[in-house]
């Protein structure tokens, strides 16, 4: 079971509220404060969607440029006994350490 949502490159944390019984989204990973509400799994999507769509036209609209959740760059720290295993994995494999991570991170988030 999945608590989030994907669209245009943007992801919605999902939540379910007993008192107003609905789905409540928020997108994350920008600052922006956008939220959303649907009734039903079908219209709580098509609200993310217009959500971000809306989002994206408004920015357009006041000269923004929207903010993209995220930039694909991931920076880490672990301790040198990690990474001379992660450098050996990936060396083993014929791969570099970024290829290496992208693939198991990949796995991990089922993507």
């Amino acid at each position: 079971m999945s608590n989030s949502m994907l669209y245009q490159g943007y992801a919605a944390r999902i939540e379910f509220s007993s008192e107003d019984e609905c789905f409540i989204g928020h997108i994350a990973g920008i600052k922006d404060v956008i939220g959303f509400h649907g009734e039903t799994v079908s219209e709580l999507k098509a609200a993310f969607e217009d959500a971000v769509t809306d989002y994206l036209e408004t920015c357009r609209a006041v000269g923004k440029a929207p903010q993209k959740p995220y930039s694909g760059k991931l920076m880490l720290r672990m301790s040198p006994e990690i990474h001379a295993a992660v450098a050996t994995a990936a060396e083993l494999k014929g791969q570099s350490i970024n290829q290496w991570a992208s693939d198991a991170l990949n796995r991990e988030a089922s993507l």
